[in-house]
């Protein structure tokens, strides 16, 4: 690895930044006017692990997701933040978490980079997009400020449907995970409360990204439209229907569905020949031993019930576009906010212990962690972690006036701060350096736009991670990588994503480098030890 003085590397930042500013405002003289400008729909799922999906090695049923793919291109290596809040408020900002305002969930821990909701330092991709002609439409989970004014109309759409909160009920939202916690859904400014019996949260914003897309498709303007789905996240719920699609096929267990996971994720050139299937996780027991096997086999039954209804919501999306003629230049992005989520443990929680089995209302379990790993094929750890279980996403990119090598593969490294870019690029949009007066933070990422039609990066990035104490970086083929309270971990990541063999032994100097690097970060976007303990008055 080339040596790079931090100071170098805090300099390189501003030069990228720079950088991007101005090929922002040549993509924006080449696009300003034109009738071609792309409409944009970017849909990302809620704890869904790598693997879950069946262009990324998936037996699950989704062949709407399996079409994009055949028709775009898989980024294999592309990052998220490691949890649903950190994504989202970087993925609607172009920056790191924390300086967004979330760099750990939607707590007021009194700290302006653990403040709960997005900062007035930033822009979102509606208000960024807005100045360049673009209707903004959003259906689905928010997560990143629970009150006025910190909600999606708030933030630069123009229209909103969805779940301001975070993870609940699919059939009916006044029935939470625990007493006292409240759930808020909104249509536009106004929160409102769906009626029980018909809902199905999953249609619900599938049903209104739709209905947006056809009242967008009869305008003038092109629209961006963010679909947030809060599908597969736990409570396990789904219709009847889907379930029994699934019923059965999981009483292998597993330890055979990562083993055969493995197996599709390499012909399929996903993964390397040369990453090994990590160990099962150190929590998990072998599936030979478990006592409760229909009911295990059911949980994961449900879960993949519930990534295919997402995956059959989006097929209406797509048929959408079809009928409105607008299919061909619409960009359309898929990813998912964290890896499979291990809450729960081994076995995954029960927090209604009333003796019902996974799927419906009156029920509220997670799959648990056993599943989780296999979610995250091949890679270690989860959701919370930024190992590469916690924080790869399977992107799909699709834009058929553009991308013309459908089913190809890209893996050059990415990461959610690239979104912000990408889209502003294809927009022919300014990145604004104010907002209501005040100074917007400099954005972090890259266009992906040069690797839609076979571009490579120039040079090595650096990316950053923390949430809740865990720490990682990653420049060129490193990754130094650690948990809450656990030393640095360093992997060539050419030779072993899957982060089976240690090599900081071997390598002090990359440890001293990437350590100092990312304590540079750290400095610069706020990051404060864990746990954070809340300021006076936050």
């Amino acid at each position: 690895m080339p040596n790079v003085d931090r100071r170098e590397f805090l300099k390189e930042s501003a030069i990228l930044t720079a950088g991007l500013a101005l090929g922002l405002g040549a993509a924006a003289c080449s696009r300003e006017g034109s009738a071609r400008r792309p409409n944009i729909v970017l849909i990302m799922a809620d704890d869904m692990g790598y693997s879950d999906i069946g262009c990324f090695g998936s037996e699950i049923h989704t062949p709407n997701l399996d079409r994009l793919a055949s028709g775009g291109l898989r980024f294999t290596q592309f990052y998220n933040a490691a949890r649903c809040c950190p994504t989202r408020a970087s993925l609607l900002t172009g920056l790191y978490p924390h300086q967004a305002g979330v760099g750990y969930m939607i707590h007021n821990l009194g700290y302006p980079a653990y403040q709960g909701y997005l900062n007035d330092q930033c822009v979102t991709l509606a208000e960024a997009l807005k100045p360049a002609g673009y209707v903004t439409l959003m259906s689905g989970k928010w997560h990143v400020g629970e009150e006025r004014p910190h909600w999606p109309v708030d933030r630069g759409f123009d229209h909103y449907y969805g779940l301001i909160s975070g993870a609940a009920n699919y059939f009916d939202i006044t029935k939470t995970k625990a007493p006292g916690v409240k759930r808020t859904m909104a249509i536009d400014d106004k929160p409102f409360v769906p009626k029980p019996g018909k809902f199905y949260m999953t249609d619900a914003i599938t049903e209104n990204a739709v209905r947006f897309i056809r009242q967008a498709a009869g305008g003038s303007k092109p629209f961006f439209l963010y679909v947030a789905y809060t599908a597969p996240h736990w409570p396990l719920h789904a219709w009847p229907e889907d379930i029994a699609k699934y019923r059965g096929k999981y009483d292998f267990g597993w330890d055979e569905l990562r083993r055969r996971r493995y197996q599709r994720m390499l012909e399929m050139g996903i993964i390397r020949k040369n990453w090994q299937l990590s160990p099962r996780d150190p929590r998990a027991h072998a599936w030979e031993s478990e006592t409760e096997k229909d009911l295990m086999s059911l949980k994961m039954a449900v879960y993949a019930a519930q990534v295919d209804r997402m995956d059959q919501g989006i097929g209406r999306i797509l048929q959408t576009l079809e009928q409105a003629g607008i299919l061909e230049n619409t960009l359309i992005l898929f990813l998912s906010d964290n890896g499979g989520c291990a809450e729960g443990g081994p076995k995954g929680f029960d927090r209604r212990k009333n003796g019902l089995p996974p799927g419906g209302v009156d029920s509220y379990m997670s799959y648990g962690l056993c599943w989780a790993n296999a979610s995250n094929t091949p890679f270690r750890r989860f959701k919370h972690w930024v190992h590469e279980g916690g924080v790869s996403t399977p992107l799909i990119v699709h834009w058929p006036a553009v991308i013309k090598r459908g089913g190809g593969t890209v893996r050059e490294m990415g990461h959610i701060v690239d979104i912000m870019p990408t889209l502003l690029d294809v927009a022919g949009a300014r990145y604004p350096e104010e907002r209501n007066g005040k100074r917007i933070q400099p954005p972090e990422g890259r266009s992906l736009v040069p690797l839609f039609t076979g571009g490579k990066w120039d040079e090595p990035r650096w990316i950053f991670w923390e949430h809740e104490g865990n720490r990682a970086v990653r420049h060129g083929k490193w990754k130094l990588v650690a948990g809450y309270k656990e030393p640095w971990e360093l992997h060539d990541m050419e030779e072993d994503r899957t982060e089976t063999r240690d090599l900081s032994g071997d390598y002090p100097e990359v440890v001293k480098e990437l350590s100092e690097a990312w304590q540079d970060w750290a400095n610069r976007v706020g990051v404060r030890p864990w746990p954070v303990r809340p300021a006076r008055g936050g």
